[in-house]
């Protein structure tokens, strides 16, 4: 069936109760059509599906351990550097040290260390290097978690080492020599093909999963690693306790590195980037249900969720849902996101009377001149939340109980007559191909499309944000 077909009727706006008026009814109808007809989303269905996880990755033997503080405590006073750092095939992380593995919890804000012989008995000792394998067209290998040792590779799909496994490294990736000291996965999006960075020494080997091809350079400003990792479309060497940011074309590390591991990746008691992660408390726990206070759908896909100056990535749950702070993903922003869209390949990003852009498609780059006076950008105040549809340049802003719609495309830029919303007041807002998103508190409100929103007399069934995002536990 096509994106645009459906094989039942959409469901009826909601209008049982409510109490309006006839005229006041027509009146919104009539604006629901007018601002619809440009922009009208087919069936709804859920936005996020839950796959299932891996015998193995993640937690393979159950649910996770408890977490001990001493352990940790004692991991954020070691100097020590670790021998790889990947992704698991749930997207949670996992740090490899000696004989031990520690690994994050579904929210990032834990650790569990457990023996490497617990989950990968076959390996007998410490591993090299590792990483979770890229390959969308072969969906044997895609996804499986790839671990190193001396001469030997190792490869497990689903938490069960894969056929024909150990084998040599030159046999698997001809050209690679074996002992490397780390590997990274590279996405075609960033490396124009999918591509394995191995390093060794201060040797950088290429290799093209397509052709089978090696190429050698050195990266004299990267450095030696001793473990890589790629985590939302970023690529980190890691040496010691520190890491570096890199471009995984050139090497080349942008400006602000190195800095401490135990500030970003691993949540230490009175550490962290900006306030620390132990301080973050309920606002960088995603399961915690204190409300958010903007939402995000960007022109490439990727789904962003906002709360005191910490941001969380919706969309990509094989890269784990973790908080990260604001300047991070947008460099130079400080302080708590109100509201948020994208539109023209650019995000908008809108902090009490002002509103920054960055390019959606150029690491987030600032377009230089902002932030701006909102006033002056959109022709209106600071709104509760803002959404735009796929596609179009309509834009929604929703204050308290009522949305405005600006014309993206038209300038100056004004902001319509209100239209009445079957909501006192949202926190976030945001559309999909799924249909629009309210939400407020812990719970959100789905609608198939924005002219049901508009025609609708009562909140549409209110449902939990921690278990439908971010896959919490009811």
């Amino acid at each position: 069936m096509g994106q645009g077909s459906c094989a039942t009727a959409p469901p009826a706006p909601y209008r049982a109760g409510g109490g309006r008026s006839p005229r006041h009814t027509m009146g919104v109808l009539t604006a629901a059509l007018c601002l619809a007809c440009a922009l009208a989303l087919g069936c709804a269905h859920p936005l996020t599906q839950r796959k299932p996880e891996a015998a193995g990755g993640g937690h393979p033997h159950g649910a996770e351990p408890p977490s001990n503080d001493t352990d940790l405590a004692q991991l954020c006073t070691d100097e020590s550097s670790f021998d790889a750092v990947t992704l698991s095939e749930n997207g949670t992380m996992l740090f490899f040290r000696g004989a031990e593995v520690w690994e994050s919890s579904r929210g990032g804000g834990q650790l569990h260390v457990r023996p490497l012989a617990t989950s990968w008995p076959e390996l007998g000792g410490p591993v090299d290097a590792a990483l979770r394998l890229y390959r969308q067209q072969h969906p044997q290998e895609h996804q499986s978690l790839y671990l190193f040792q001396g001469e030997q590779v190792w490869a497990y799909a689903g938490g069960q080492l894969r056929p024909g496994f150990p084998r040599r490294v030159e046999d698997e990736f001809p050209g690679v020599p074996g002992g490397v000291d780390a590997a990274v996965e590279c996405h075609p999006e960033e490396c124009g093909g999918e591509t394995i960075l191995f390093f060794k020494g201060d040797t950088v080997y290429s290799f093209d999963l397509a052709l089978g091809v090696t190429k050698s350079r050195t990266w004299l400003e990267l450095g030696p690693c001793d473990a890589a990792l790629r985590w939302l479309e970023r690529y980190y060497c890691l040496r010691g306790t520190h890491f570096q940011r890199f471009d995984p074309l050139t090497g080349k590390v942008p400006p602000g590195y190195p800095r401490d591991l135990r500030d970003y990746f691993i949540p230490c008691p009175e550490r962290g980037h900006g306030t620390g992660n132990t301080s973050w408390g309920d606002t960088g726990d995603r399961c915690s249900g204190t409300p958010f206070q903007a939402l995000l759908s960007d022109d490439t896909g990727r789904i962003y969720a906002f709360r005191g100056g910490l941001s969380f990535r919706l969309d990509s749950w094989q890269d784990g849902h973790h908080a990260w702070p604001l300047g991070q993903t947008w460099p130079g922003l400080e302080g708590e996101v109100d509201a948020a869209f994208a539109w023209d390949g650019r995000t908008y990003l809108i902090q009490g009377s002002q509103v920054s852009i960055f390019l959606s498609e150029q690491g987030h780059r600032r377009v230089q001149g902002y932030p701006r006076a909102l006033q002056e950008e959109l022709g209106v105040p600071s709104p509760d939340a803002a959404f735009t549809c796929p596609g179009s340049a309509h834009l929604y802003l929703i204050t308290g109980n009522h949305v405005r719609l600006v014309d993206l495309m038209q300038m100056p830029r004004q902001a319509g007559e209100p239209v009445l919303l079957p909501h006192d007041h949202v926190d976030g807002a945001m559309c999909t191909k799924d249909g629009v998103f309210l939400f407020h508190g812990p719970s959100y409100h789905q609608y198939p499309s924005v002219a049901q929103l508009l025609g609708a007399q009562q909140p549409a069934p209110a449902q939990s944000i921690a278990t439908h995002f971010f896959h919490c536990p009811q």
